[in-house]
């Protein structure tokens, strides 16, 4: 009988350990999911503070993009027909934790690309570098990183339009890929068509703005850097709003999963309790 009470008494004990390291365990990941929300909360805040900024420059950015494509309209600028050499623009950011919004414009890339295989690319970012590289890594000719931390300038746009110059390539067409802000919650990759030299001289009402003829070089150049300001702009508000919309998700979920281990964690620790009990009254039954 004692045998069989010392018996109980250590397995009560072994139970209250294994219970007490459980315990330990969730109060750890308790805690863990509590830093994690914390985070993530400020994550939010910073965006949903650096968005209203994002969206000014998105604005301005795009009345100038707007205008550029309202002069090529009325002069009735056109494509190359049956372009022999084409160049894909392609822009994101070096940073992740935003949904889907950069899988999505490689998709869109990758897509362009599967028709038109002769293409080369243009990545402007860590993120479409890597998933277009690893599809089409040898159609890619230039990649451009560190663009996009802040609200990105003209300058930056310049900088990037000039080393496309600099490649000494002369391309029929040039596709430029972006994240388009819809919404706050929506967006939509896009592309935007650049015009070369030659397709803005055959314009057949391009003679109206009375331009000279040495300014159209620099015009195309300019409407280069022009509209890669407006995608920079768009997919950075875009980005932006993205990330604040899947960091809100993420401490959603985070206090969903604090609820759940808070319970868990009291009724673990009522039963580490319990068990501590069970044990003081075995050990005293087995002295009697």
């Amino acid at each position: 009988m004692f045998a069989l009470r010392a018996a109980a008494g250590a397995s009560a004990r072994a139970s209250s350990v294994r219970s007490y390291a459980t315990l330990r365990e969730i109060e750890m990941r308790l805690k863990s999911i509590k830093n994690i929300e914390k985070i993530t909360n400020t994550m939010k805040i910073v965006a949903s503070t650096r968005l209203s900024k994002a969206q000014r420059a998105m604005a301005v950015s795009r009345t100038y993009g707007t205008a550029q494509q309202e002069v090529f309209n009325k002069a009735e600028t056109a494509a190359v027909e049956e372009p022999t050499k084409r160049l894909v623009v392609a822009m994101t950011s070096d940073k992740g934790l935003c949904g889907s919004i950069h899988s999505q414009l490689s998709r869109a890339t990758k897509a362009y690309l599967r028709e038109h295989p002769d293409a080369d690319v243009v990545a402007i970012g860590e993120k479409v570098k890597v998933q277009i590289s690893r599809a089409y890594p040898n159609n890619m000719v230039l990649s451009i990183a560190q663009i996009g931390k802040e609200t990105p300038t003209f300058s930056e746009a310049a900088i990037i339009a000039d080393q496309i110059t600099k490649l000494g390539e002369k391309y029929d067409e040039v596709q430029i890929f972006y994240n388009k802000f819809v919404s706050g919650v929506s967006f939509e990759p896009t592309q935007i068509q650049v015009f070369n030299q030659e397709a803005i001289e055959s314009s057949p009402k391009f003679g109206t703005f009375e331009i000279e003829d040495e300014v159209i070089g620099n015009l195309s150049e300019f409407s280069l850097a022009n509209y890669i300001l407006w995608g920079l702009s768009e997919g950075h508000a875009a980005e932006i709003s993205a990330r604040r919309n899947a960091m809100d998700n993420a401490s959603k979920n985070a206090n969903e999963m604090i609820g759940k281990f808070t319970i868990l964690y009291n009724r673990t620790r009522q039963a580490v309790i319990t068990n501590e009990l069970v044990d003081i009254i075995t050990g005293a039954s087995s002295l009697e």
